[in-house]
């Protein structure tokens, strides 16, 4: 697998010599300091962060958008366990913001989005929407990264869906399970699935194998564009008046 930077950064090589190094043992002692309510605030260090601070929480707290509804990602919709509001709202939000992103670089376009359940890490209140609101729900430092995936990588995309039987965020993209979940229908793109290659936007932490979604690994390309998932939440905030999530048919499981 070859990891391709968006946009290309220069690297610059360094070289030692091959001098040796003499070390020697010296005695090395410390002390645990514990931090509780016995350390009290240095006034002078407060006073000289306090504009800072509020600089910040006025960021943080401006209204962005509008939330109509509480968004949380443990709300399944009736016969519909298998997709959340807010898990298809974050899934949909990476896709059109990363799209026009990755075609201007590649030319290529974003097939399909592929999120992880537990990595939504807050609900959306009902009410006004910051840039706080996207730290809460994406406190991680997670890039959106696209990995170029070849049939047999789709074939396991699929099957984990399927046999982990969770709402794990998709976009672009509809499976539809038997009640014993094996997979009855699947489009990408409203397309049945070909024997090609799919281009699908993740996440850095995905992309590397986590939450076992080790067909990533597998990728032959795997394309950073640079864009932390948390800011494009924050630009399509800055984009909207009133965010519209709701739970739909791209991931359902037949009774």
């Amino acid at each position: 697998m070859k990891t391709i930077l968006l946009p290309f950064a220069l690297i610059a090589v360094m070289f030692t010599s091959c001098k040796k190094n003499t070390f020697n043992l010296v005695e090395k002692q410390s002390k645990t300091t514990p931090v509780d309510t016995t350390i009290t605030s240095d006034k002078v260090i407060d006073n000289f962060i306090a504009p800072f601070r509020t600089h910040l929480n006025k960021t943080l707290d401006s209204t962005l958008a509008y939330a109509p509804e509480t968004y949380n990602k443990k709300d399944y919709g009736i016969n519909r366990a298998l997709n959340t509001a807010i898990g298809n709202f974050m899934a949909d939000v990476v896709y059109k913001q990363a799209q026009p992103i990755f075609k201007s670089r590649t030319k290529l376009d974003i097939d399909a989005v592929l999120l992880n359940h537990g990595g939504i890490r807050s609900v959306i209140s009902k009410g006004p929407i910051s840039a706080r609101t996207a730290y809460q729900v994406m406190p991680f430092e997670n890039s959106i990264v696209i990995a170029k995936l070849k049939k047999p990588e789709m074939d396991s995309l699929l099957n984990y869906l399927a046999t982990e039987r969770k709402a794990h965020p998709i976009s672009n993209m509809n499976l539809i399970l038997n009640k014993d979940y094996s997979i009855k229908e699947l489009n990408i793109n409203h397309k049945p699935i070909e024997n090609r290659a799919y281009y699908v936007a993740t996440s850095d932490y995905l992309a590397t194998g986590g939450d076992r979604m080790n067909f990533f690994k597998a990728a032959d390309t795997i394309y950073n564009i640079n864009y932390k998932i948390r800011n494009s939440l924050i630009d399509y905030f800055n984009k909207v008046d009133t965010i519209r999530p709701k739970i739909d048919n791209r991931f359902i499981k037949l009774n």
